[in-house]
């Protein structure tokens, strides 16, 4: 049975791990055709109207220890063989050394050590990234936050509101859960879109949050 989409955590966690507060968030999204996302067995990809997309975001993430640091991930949508909906990663950049090490090594995420930034100027957010090992990959984004949106549609928690991630640890597919509040999302205006993650231009679909307060589970077995 597919799990229905939803704005806030099917089940409240039960493997804590921690809590992060991610902020200033934007979410950039492209459609993909099907036959161009790469899962591994186990995985399907999840469709709205027979439409994938995959999603670019940049946000800075706060975690004590290791205090407050950019981050931008590449993704897609899916669906796992109990119909739970969920994020697959294809890679994820960050500015602190530590927490790349970390969640490589705990959660088998293809995390890459980048020199980043996020700054705001009158009124818009400025995202630089530059890894500095491994495939050589770049932004440089700039967005204007907009109107509040009061009442998200289902095409936009569809994009936003994922409560689970899956990755493949030592070969072996895994899965942790994540918590928060539901998102209070923003509209969100391009005016600059430079990144060498996909070949596409300008995101067709762009939404801007501030941030929720998260709770994250360590990874288990699907």
């Amino acid at each position: 049975m597919l799990e229905p989409i939803q704005p806030g955590p099917p089940r409240a966690i039960r493997n804590f791990a921690g809590r992060q507060r991610w902020s200033d968030l934007t979410f950039l999204h492209w459609p993909a055709p099907v036959s161009r996302l790469q899962l591994p067995p186990g995985l399907q990809p999840d469709l709205w109207e027979g439409q994938a997309y995959i999603g670019l975001v940049p946000f800075l993430l706060s975690y004590r220890g290791l205090g407050t640091f950019p981050e931008t991930n590449l993704r897609t949508y899916v669906i796992d063989q109990k119909g739970r909906r969920g994020v697959w990663f294809y890679s994820l950049d960050a500015d602190r050394l530590a927490a790349v090490a970390g969640a490589r090594l705990s959660y088998g995420l293809p995390y890459f050590w980048a020199r980043m930034s996020v700054t705001r100027s009158n009124g818009s957010i400025h995202y630089r990234s530059t890894r500095r090992a491994g495939p050589q990959r770049e932004t440089d984004i700039v967005i204007k936050p907009g109107a509040a949106i009061a009442k998200p549609t289902d095409f936009e928690h569809f994009l936003t509101a994922r409560w689970r991630l899956y990755a493949l640890r030592f070969g072996r597919l895994i899965q942790a859960e994540v918590d928060h509040p539901a998102w209070p999302l923003y509209e969100a205006s391009v005016a600059e879109c430079r990144q060498t993650f996909l070949d596409e231009g300008r995101p067709l679909i762009a939404h801007y949050s501030p941030g929720v307060d998260v709770t994250a589970s360590w990874p288990g077995p699907i």
